[in-house]
Order: C-alpha cells, then structure tokens, then sequence
C-alpha cells in the first residue's frame, strides 16, 4: 500500500511540473469559492426554473415526460454488470451513463425516493465493479462521469456510507488509471478520445473536489490545457474531421466539458476560445438531409440524431435557427425515440431561454468547410422534404475512423436517397474475426474491407486500385447560386501514380437535377471507373442511362459525357466472411478506357421526375468555367 501511495505522490509532482505555475494559481484561486454540491451542470436550486420551462413549454414538456417514464421502467431493471466485449466494456459504461443521469434528474426534478433509491442501486454497482477497463479508456471515461454525476446530483440525499464507496471508486477506478502513462495516450490526441476522457476525468475531479481539491486541480488544469488539441481539428470553418456520428460523441462531450467548467467557474473560466469549433453547429445542421438521413461519410451510421449539444451552440451564439432540425425532430418524432441517448437531460439544461415554437429556418442553403476532412452541403429547400440534398466530401482516407471516400458524395430528392454511402461496419464484429481494423498504411488490412474501400463508394477507381492513404483532397472552389450551387474538389492527390490530375465538381443545377463532372489527365493508359451506390431498383434503360426507382419514385442517371459507354451493375455482396452484408443495394456506374498522356471529361446527370427538359437543354461547362 506504501509503495502505490509514494508511486501516486510521484505521479502527481510530474503532473504539477508540467503544468504552468500561473496556470496552477489562476485556477487554484477561482476555484476558491467552489459551490456546493450539485455543482456539475445545475446547481442547487437551479432545477427550480427548469421546471418552470418545462412546464411552459410542450416540446420541453414531452422530453421530460419521456425520461421520467423511462426512469421508472428502470426501477424494476437489475444493474448494469460488469460485461466485457472484446476488448470494450463500453456500451456498459453508456447505458451507466444513461440510467444514472436520467434517475438522478427525475429526482431533483420530482423529489421521488423511488428515483433516488434506484440510481444509488445503480452508483454502487458500478463501483463494485472490478475495474473500469482502463486499456479501452473512453470505458472509463464514461463510466467515471456517470458515478461522478450521481455522486454529485445526489449528495445531500445519499447515505454518508454509499458517498465513502462511490467516492473511491471515482478515485481509484476512474482519475488515478488516468494519470498512468500505459493508459493516458489520449491527452496527445486530437480526435474524440481527448474530448471524451477529458470530460469524464474532469466530472470526476469536480465531483470529490473537497476530498482531493490538490489532485482535483491538477486534472481539471490538465484538461483545460489538453482539449485544446482536438478544438483545432475544427478550423477553420467547423467541418468535424470524423464525420457526423462521431461529432455527436467527441462534441458532445465537448460542450459536456465545457458547459461544466462554466458553471463552475463562470463567464470568466478560462476555457481556450477557438472561432472553429463555435462554427460547428452550422456544420451538423446542414449535415441532415430532408429524409432526416445524415451524410453518413467516415464511420458513421445513417441515422440522425437528437443532438443536444446543438442547444448549447444556440445559446452561446444567441442562434436558435441551429435548431431547425432538433426542432423537427423534437416535433415530428415520438420522445421515445429519443431515450436512447444518455445526454438527453442536458437538452433541457441548455435550453432554456430558448423559445421551441418560434424557431426559424435557416437562411443559408448551403455549407463549405475546409480542413483536415472538407465537405460540402448542398440543398434547395429546408421546408420541403422533396427537396433536392447534396453532400460532397474530399479529404484524405488518413484521417481518424476515415475511409478511402475522397470524392464521394450523398444525393437526395424526391424523398428518396438516390445516393448513399454505406457508413460504418461494427468495430467488434471485424475485431472478434481476427481483422486488423486500425491500421492506416497503405497496404493496411482496413483498406481490404468492403465498406472502407473507394470500390463502394460514389467515387473514381482507377485500374481496380486504392485511392493513396497519404493523399488529401482539397475543397477548391464553390458558390452558392441558386442557379447551379455547386463545389470543386482536386483529387489528384487521391491517385497519385495512377492519374496526373482528377478535379471533380458536384453541382445542383436550376433547383432541380445535379451534376457530377470529372476532368482527368493521364501519364499511363488506364481504365477508370466511375460507380454509385443506391438501395433504389436499378434499369439500364439505354448504353448511357439508368432509371431508378424507390418508394414509387423515379430519377434518371444520364451520362452527358463521354457519349459511348455502357451502363453496368455491380453486386454488393461481402467478398469476405468478415464482411457486413449490404443487402438491397447495388453499385451502378460505367468505365472509361483513357489512353496514355491524355486528357477527359465525363459528365453524369441525376434527374428526378419533371426536371428532364430542363436537364436537356443546358450544356455542362468545364470546372474552371463555373460560374463564381
């Protein structure tokens, strides 16, 4: 016990002497006169205009009504149990998250033992548990703000013995594993392992600050100091590198961390400012379609999401119009749908102030971010769910979770998705057969996998090769007319070895078709192959065009250029035992034979039902001749 002890004390003077001395101070003396607990998110007495919000506001309303009933199907529910999955223990540590946010909220909210009882049920479970899988240590993080949370909400109603074991558990279970450098990789990280274990660290330390105030100091500095790694993934524009699914988790928890050390310390915390990250917002909101899809790039799944974190960006930016698409959804959709997500109580913490009802729609129809992962978001309407939606991504296959998708795109109208991209495969069904998911060299096993590779998304593939890991793809040129809205991307990066130069354009042209436009140059001769993935019934009506049809819906895939090609399908049936099945999708496109040291174009049109003349009657020009 001696020995862990000095090795603890030896861990912690490293700790102080890597952090500034008037960092220390500065911190030290704001965090002075800390609040008494609950002091994480809603402080004492706070949930007293809550309530009154809630009560005044139907939407809100709704949102609570659904957590307090799914608080109580938990009252019956046994723990959650220590139960590993492969190397995770992560969906046990999020449904711990889950159950004890919800619990504790319903008590502050409502008063009820019931609500009390069964989330100390919850706490001490947890914290029996023989460790929090500290090798996987997102596992820890979240189970350490879930016991941090309750620990904190319920102080003043938890039994002085229960408060001892909790205590401990977030000390020695979740900050202490924190501070070993076998675990700790993620304060060099600027992807979502920093966001996330930061937050979770700093709950922690937040929470048994009295107890440890040294050591809480030194974790919430630490934290202060390393999340600013990640925050710069988002300049300039806010374009999240890991695309849609994972700014729901490694934002998230941002504004989770954020929105702690506000309440802690006030407007004048400290917290770094970085102008991309308050431009995400406008991000996430243009990356919803009308079908209320995500552009699911990178791994991300299809599905969009309540985000709450959006509530927070409104409040900040004094923006309510970034809740258009929460609003629908809050709206459109039962509030059960949206219980799943175990940070849906902050929902009603941040918006508060916010008047649900009057919320308008977004002034601007398109969206262009650069960055490590640019993209491009292209609509024609916010309002009617016909309307025509275009996502458009460069990049580079390099960045974290990333794919070889650099060129891709997503196309809706009509109400269908015509276009769509796979996303992602579940990391544990690849890992537990043995597959080499995280590397990213070249000759990676990850590039083997069907879902990861250019072959299966809406992109080039030039002599069945790999689009060149190292190689990164460039938002050049866009504009938002609403005659042709359009953007340009330089791939030539992308196919280095296999082409001299590629440069794409996606553009929705008169309100009502869309353009793909590809100008290549060739050293070598070499077929390219030009594909679409679709769930639509697919018809190859003539040599150049495709009618497809979903949901009694029609649109038309013309090739304007080269005029002789021939129209193909490809199966997407798994090459690979690992292999997820892709059942009721098709790959449909056409390949091009280019001579050596030349130059091409091809053109291909998407026309929805009614825009067939307008699509006859206009000439697609050269990218460089787009108009400005």
């Amino acid at each position: 016990m001696k020995t862990n002890a000095l090795f603890l004390t030896l861990i912690l003077l490293l700790l102080l002497n890597s952090i500034p001395v008037s960092g220390q101070a500065g911190l030290a003396g704001k965090l002075a006169t800390l609040p008494a607990h609950p002091r994480l998110l809603l402080l004492q007495g706070e949930e007293i205009s809550m309530r009154k919000a809630i009560e005044a506001d139907p939407i809100r309303n709704k949102v609570h009504r659904a957590i307090v009933e799914e608080c109580d199907k938990l009252i019956d529910k046994a723990p959650v149990e220590r139960i590993q999955i492969g190397r995770r223990l992560l969906d046990k540590s999020r449904e711990c998250l889950r159950r004890v946010f919800y619990l504790s909220y319903a008590y502050r909210v409502s008063g009820q033992e019931k609500y009390l009882k069964r989330a100390e049920k919850e706490l001490l479970a947890g914290a029996d548990f023989s460790d929090w899988n500290p090798s996987h240590f997102l596992d820890v993080a979240e189970m350490t703000m879930a016991v941090a949370i309750g620990y904190d909400w319920l102080h003043t109603a938890l039994p002085e013995a229960s408060k001892v074991k909790i205590r401990a558990a977030i000390l020695k279970k979740g900050i202490e594993p924190s501070m070993d450098a076998k675990y700790n990789s993620w304060l060099k990280a600027s992807h979502n392992w920093n966001q996330v274990c930061n937050a979770g660290m700093t709950y922690g330390a937040i929470a048994i600050y009295e107890d440890h105030p040294e050591l809480a100091r030194q974790i919430i500095t630490r934290s202060m100091e390393t999340i600013t790694l990640p925050m710069e993934d988002y300049n300039p524009d806010g374009a999240y590198p890991e695309g849609y699914g994972y700014w729901g988790y490694g934002t998230s928890f941002h504004v989770m961390f954020n929105s702690a050390i506000e309440k802690l310390l006030g407007k004048d915390s400290g917290l770094p400012q970085n102008a991309g990250f308050l431009k995400t917002a406008s991000y996430l909101l243009h990356m919803t379609g009308p079908s209320g899809d995500c552009f699911n790039y990178s791994d991300s799944g299809l599905k969009g999401d309540l985000q709450p974190a959006m509530f927070w960006f409104a409040q900040k930016l004094g923006d309510p119009s970034l809740l258009w698409v929460e609003r629908g959804r809050l709206t459109e959709e039962e509030a059960t749908a949206h219980t799943r997500d175990r940070l849906l109580p902050a929902m009603l913490i941040w918006s508060q102030g916010i008047n649900m009802a009057a919320i308008t729609q977004p002034k601007a129809k398109s969206w262009v971010g650069a960055g490590k992962n640019p993209v491009a978001l292209m609509r024609t309407s916010w309002t009617d769910p016909n309307a025509i939606y275009v996502g458009f991504k460069g990049g580079s296959p390099s960045v974290n979770h990333g794919h070889m998708d650099v060129g891709s795109f997503i196309m809706e109208a009509s109400g269908v998705r015509w276009a769509m991209d796979f996303g992602v495969q579940s990391y544990e069904s690849l890992e537990s057969k043995g597959v080499k998911l995280w590397g990213k060299e070249q000759d990676s096993q990850r590039w083997e996998i069907f879902r990861y590779h250019n072959l299966s998304h809406n992109t080039l593939t030039v002599n069945n090769g790999l689009q060149r890991v190292e190689g990164y793809a460039p938002i050049t040129r866009h504009a938002d007319n609403p005659a042709f809205t359009y953007a340009t991307t330089d791939l030539s990066a992308v196919y280095k070895g296999q082409l001299t130069k590629a440069n794409r354009g996606v553009a929705i042209a008169d309100g009502q078709y869309v353009v793909v436009r590809d100008e290549v140059e060739t050293s070598a001769e070499c077929t390219i192959r030009w594909t679409m993935v679709t769930a639509a019934d697919v018809k190859i009506t003539s040599a150049n065009q495709v009618e497809l049809t979903k949901d009694g819906k029609k649109l038309r895939l013309k090739v304007q250029h080269p005029a002789q090609v021939v129209m193909k399908t490809w199966p997407t049936d798994p090459p690979h035992a690992y292999d997820a099945p892709n059942p009721g999708t098709t790959l449909v496109g056409f390949e091009v034979k280019m001579p050596q040291n030349s130059k091409g174009e091809i053109t291909v049109l998407l026309i929805p039902e009614g825009a067939e003349s307008k699509a006859a009657s206009r000439k697609i020009a050269p990218l460089a001749n787009w108009p400005k």
